[in-house]
């Protein structure tokens, strides 16, 4: 597959005028289409279906832990504050039911190649609860210390030290992402957060001389009090920390649906065209810096693996965000997690009571979720090429899926017509062609082929397209 290597352009005004809510096409369908029709039944089915395929896919593992110290104000993740380490323990104990439940479902000889652990605050697990939990998860999966993997964690580099990030290396994660979201001084105390840049680089230099193999941080813009001064400074202290990939994404205020956002003042945060001049200061920056524009909010160095799956044509989309292992089927552990199994997708109870009393049971947790159909199947197939590669080989796609493209999407070719007038695509010999213009809004661009949005009387949440 040819992809495109296309430089995005900064337009200020066109970002502007298609800066709607919509989906991050994580998955499609998306979360909203998730329903309690899909139970824990289905999801067994999923697994025997997928076990018995005939090259039956590796597995990547997401595992949840939503325990955090002190609350970020900005965050809208599934998370408990605590500072009750008992808490820790008595997690771990219902996380090691259910891997041995959820082990039972898959074959051991399909290797665990990827592992990702987010919050909440994955390092509320101490190095001693982080051995026991690797331990459990080599008895129920094919899981490695050593070899082809990518096992990654989130670290909050306020509560981890070097002796930390070895240990972990030692039970086998090769990869870091470290949360930033940007070293102002006024901007920390308004999300109380409050990180000094030697503490990151501790981590991050401590990561690097254990060996791991990458290391992301993660930048917010839109946050309270910040400004174009404040937050240059933060780019160049990150630039200068020499991170593999950065991740910039928008601040979304949903004070309504998160309880800790309602201590920030509305007044403070930027505006509509500061928040967006705020992400082309952190889009130019680091483009100036080396580092490559993948898609939505991930940039990469120009070595990096995403930056060689996209240009082979091989990069795919998952819960994770871009993924060089997009092939796996995801098993969801924890509360609030996903699973991508087969053609299934599926949520755990979000409430801590619900996700334990199911385990009491010996239920797995699942409590919602959705089978997909061909016409599915098709159009996540067609969005993730959009996604990835910024084109798509319109005769060649409905050859694959058994269908005339033209005469199947005929109502959203003319979606897609109307962003030709901006020139966000270009219709170039049967084939759509991101531009320059439009790489920037891509999701603005699959929401063209999504039979859901099309067919809702009213939008679910999203957060905004930039």
């Amino acid at each position: 597959m040819r992809t495109t290597t296309t430089v995005p352009e900064f337009d200020p005004a066109l970002i502007a005028r298609y800066d709607v809510a919509g989906p991050r096409y994580t998955s499609y369908p998306t979360a909203p289409q998730f329903h309690a029709g899909f139970d824990e039944a289905a999801l067994r089915e999923a697994a025997r279906v997928s076990n018995e395929a005939v090259e039956a896919r590796p597995l990547s593992l997401y595992l949840h832990v939503p325990f955090c110290f002190s609350p970020c104000f900005y965050c809208g993740c599934n998370r408990i504050i605590t500072r009750d380490l008992g808490k820790a323990d008595h997690y771990l104990g219902y996380l090691q039911r259910e891997l041995a439940m959820a082990g039972q479902l898959f074959d051991r000889r399909r290797p665990l190649r990827q592992l990702h652990l987010g919050g909440g605050t994955p390092n509320f697990f101490d190095a001693s609860r982080m051995a026991t939990l690797v331990e459990t998860l080599e008895r129920h999966f094919a899981y490695r210390r050593e070899g082809e993997r990518e096992y990654g964690i989130e670290i909050d580099p306020r509560y981890a030290d070097g002796q930390y990030v070895r240990a972990l290396a030692a039970l086998g994660f090769n990869r870091v992402s470290v949360g930033i979201q940007d070293f102002d001084p006024a901007v920390q105390a308004a999300v109380n957060r409050i990180q000094s840049v030697a503490q990151t680089r501790g981590v991050i230099d401590d990561a690097r001389e254990a060996g791991y193999g990458s290391v992301s941080v993660d930048l917010i813009y839109g946050l309270p009090r910040q400004t174009m001064e404040g937050f240059s400074r933060t780019l160049d202290e990150v630039i200068a920390l020499m991170p593999d990939r950065v991740a910039v994404y928008g601040y979304a205020h949903l004070p309504h649906l998160f309880k800790a956002q309602r201590q920030i003042e509305v007044g403070d945060l930027p505006d509509a065209s500061s928040r967006l001049a705020l992400f082309g200061l952190a889009f130019q920056k680091l483009c100036d810096a080396g580092y490559v524009y993948v898609g939505m909010d991930h940039f990469a160095r120009a070595d990096d693996e995403l930056v060689r799956a996209q240009r082979a044509g091989t990069l795919q989309r998952n819960f994770q965000g871009y993924s060089t292992h997009g092939d796996c089927d995801i098993v969801g552990v924890g509360v609030s997690a996903i699973s991508r199994i087969g053609n299934s997708y599926s949520q755990n109870a979000r409430d801590l009571p619900g996700y334990q009393t199911a385990l009491d049971a010996g239920r797995l947790p699942v409590v919602r979720g959705v089978a997909l159909h061909k016409d599915d199947l098709v159009r996540r197939s067609l969005i993730g090429e959009l996604m990835c590669h910024g084109e798509l080989d319109m005769p060649g796609f409905g050859a694959r899926h058994g269908l005339d493209f033209n005469e199947y999407f005929a109502a959203e070719l003319k979606r897609v017509a109307a962003l030709v007038a901006d020139d966000l695509v270009r219709f170039d010999e049967g084939t759509i062609r991101v531009t320059s213009r439009g790489r920037l809004l891509l999701r603005n661009i699959a929401m063209c082929f999504d039979a859901y949005l099309a067919a809702s009387a009213e939008a679910p949440r999203f957060s905004r397209t930039i």
